[in-house]
């Protein structure tokens, strides 16, 4: 009876201990968290934390989740918890500013009617059709909007700066002004080779939709007072005025996009002047300064990226100069090409990072390992692409084409350059933000977008995505310093390596049996059909004997070779499916009857410790 009570009372006061540990983990320890991921995917980095301190008045964040629509889509669902538990952080480290509602837009209710008016997007994935909401939409008190329409699980490592960017936005609605330093003419206007009206760079276009911009000449001395974002475009024979703007300026903060060139193939004007030798950009006493070093005498010719263009006599060719950078030469860890496709140009100029340079380097853009340098004039010179395939050598080496440069910096000049009025002299920074690319061509509509006329009005059409790069680094750039230091985080997903592993493993060690059978059986169908088609050809051709034994030889020997081949790519998963199998027999075999060891060796030890302690007061009474 005594043993019956004791066990009653064991689990009331379980039960009494459970309750009070969940009312004092939900009351108390729910604001406490613990990061333990790799990458910190639950917490947010300095950068957003900045940002949410920058907020003055209160923002409403909506967060549209289609719960109940998403039942069976568990990876969909895993990043929604994701999205989810990354704003929750966000709402309690803002204090108060950033009121977030999470709400489920079920078919045919208001919710959905609200997610539509704020132009999410409704994927149409779930049962019976049903839209599915995975997005965001923030408001602020002045009741400018903002969204991100639907969140794609491929990009999650931007998942934090896209947020934080929507906050910054509406926290800062200022119009941002970009001032563009360039000869070019960039804003159209009269052709001097046609005497015809050009249109503006489609990229200029682009950025004054989006943007307060303002072109200049090379010819001033100071920059426009409230400049958000400094670019450069094919900068030559700047005046000392003009680079000490340049150099305080960034040296205050200021940030610089700077497309530079050591042959100019898109400047008419130049063109016009007879110019068939180099047009290059020079900005080398600030890059020096940067820990960047520019090489103006060469020009990169890239046999595996080289585009193909028309001949003159109607054929095709590959141009060696005209290089088309794809989703491998792009860094796909960069917010300013992570998305990006391909990039075209002509004559690239390559950087390199300084020995001891004390500035940090991220190339962005680079060459494939198919490349060579040709000296400029050269270069120049040539108008027939063959040509500069005959002198081209493979180098073998990766050139770098364009690079982000942060950090420590120091002033191109020593004091203040004569005729200029006093002023007080930066002597340096550790705050430098730069993008340099080695290609001014890339913003000429020819090298990425297709001018049609529809129904009396131009259209363009890109066909690469040389704008959007334009339009993402002055995107990133203008941004605070807080957001940019964001750009991508790591990935909630984690790879399986050894997974991947075995496959190469495997690939190395069957792949070459396998390409032997393939290619037996390419000849064998070749013979096959052959004898078919003589049996088809003529009338009345009837096959001998003999012909008709090698015709069942060869289908005997194809279906013989193909059973071989699907035991070599059986093979290939072979290791992969026994170490799935191993996983799974430990998780559910070997995980458990551990556990109830161990759970059985502490009762068993805490018996014991009861058993000493009751024999110890026996001996005392």
């Amino acid at each position: 009876m005594q043993h019956k009570l004791n066990t009653s009372l064991s689990l009331v006061l379980t039960a009494v201990v459970f309750f009070a540990l969940v009312l004092l983990n939900n009351q108390v320890l729910a604001p406490l968290r613990l990061d333990l991921t790799e990458n910190q995917v639950y917490s947010l980095s300095k950068g957003s934390e900045q940002v949410l301190a920058a907020i003055d008045e209160p923002i409403n964040v909506y967060f549209f989740y289609s719960d109940k629509a998403s039942k069976n889509m568990t990876s969909l669902r895993n990043y929604a918890n994701r999205v989810e538990s990354l704003l929750l952080e966000y709402e309690k480290l803002a204090k108060g500013k950033l009121k977030l509602q999470i709400i489920d837009p079920q078919p045919f209710s208001e919710q959905e009617d609200q997610a539509n008016q704020f132009g999410l997007t409704g994927a149409t994935i779930g049962a019976a059709g049903e839209s599915i909401y995975l997005g965001l939409a923030a408001t602020n008190a002045i009741g400018e909007e903002k969204i991100i329409a639907f969140f794609d699980p491929k990009q999650e490592s931007f998942l934090e700066y896209e947020i934080s960017k929507l906050i910054h936005q509406l926290s800062d609605s200022s119009q941002v002004k970009v001032t563009l330093i360039s000869d070019l003419n960039l804003v159209g206007g009269q052709n001097p080779m046609t005497g015809q009206m050009d249109p503006p760079w489609t990229f200029y276009s682009q950025l004054q939709q989006l943007y307060q911009v303002e072109q200049v000449a090379s010819n001033i001395t100071t920059l426009p007072s409230e400049t958000d974002l400094l670019v450069l475009v094919h900068p030559k024979n700047l005046s000392d005025a003009l680079l000490f703007a340049i150099d305080q300026y960034a040296l205050k903060g200021g940030k610089v996009l700077a497309f530079i060139d050591p042959h100019n193939e898109s400047d008419q004007m130049a063109m016009m002047a007879g110019g068939m030798g180099a047009n290059g950009s020079n900005l080398d006493k600030l890059l020096n300064q940067w820990g960047v070093q520019f090489d103006s005498q060469h020009v990169l010719l890239d046999a595996m990226a080289g585009l193909d263009i028309r001949t003159q006599s109607g054929g095709v060719t590959r141009h060696f100069g005209f290089v088309g950078l794809g989703p491998e030469q792009l860094d796909r860890n960069d917010i300013t090409t992570a998305n990006l496709e391909i990039i075209n140009g002509a004559s690239f100029g390559t950087f390199t990072h300084a020995e001891d340079a004390t500035t940090q380097w991220l190339p962005i853009m680079s060459s494939t390992t198919n490349s060579d340098l040709m000296d400029v004039n050269t270069y120049a010179a040539i108008r027939d692409p063959d040509e500069l395939a005959r002198q081209y050598s493979n180098k073998g080496k990766l050139y770098t084409l364009a690079a982000r440069i942060t950090g420590q910096a120091n002033s191109a000049f020593a004091a203040v350059p004569e005729g200029l009025p006093a002023t007080d002299l930066v002597s340096s920074t550790d705050k430098l933000n730069v993008i340099v690319v080695g290609d001014t061509d890339l913003l000429a509509d020819r090298f990425w977008v297709q001018q049609a006329n529809f129904f009396g009005q131009t259209v363009f059409t890109p066909f690469a995505n040389n704008g959007d790069f334009v339009t993402n680094a002055v995107e990133n750039l203008s941004g605070s310093d807080a957001l940019i230091s964001v750009r991508s985080r790591g990935t909630f997903a984690r790879p399986f390596a050894k997974v991947d592993e075995l496959t190469v493993s495997a690939e190395q060690k069957f792949r070459e049996q396998e390409q032997l059978l393939q290619q037996q059986l390419d000849e064998t169908e070749q013979q096959l059909l052959q004898l078919q088609n003589q049996q088809g050809e003529g009338s009345g051709l009837v096959l001998s004997g003999e012909q008709q034994q090698a015709v069942e030889a060869f289908l005997n020997k194809k279906v013989q070779i193909r059973k071989a081949l699907r035991e070599v790519r059986h093979q290939l998963d072979k290791d992969i499916e026994a170490l799935g199998n191993w996983l799974k027999f430990i998780n559910i075999a070997i995980a458990p009857i551990v556990l109830m060891l161990l759970l059985w060796l502490l009762g068993s030890l805490l018996r014991t410790k009861s058993t000493a302690a009751q024999r110890s007061v026996s001996k005392e009474a």
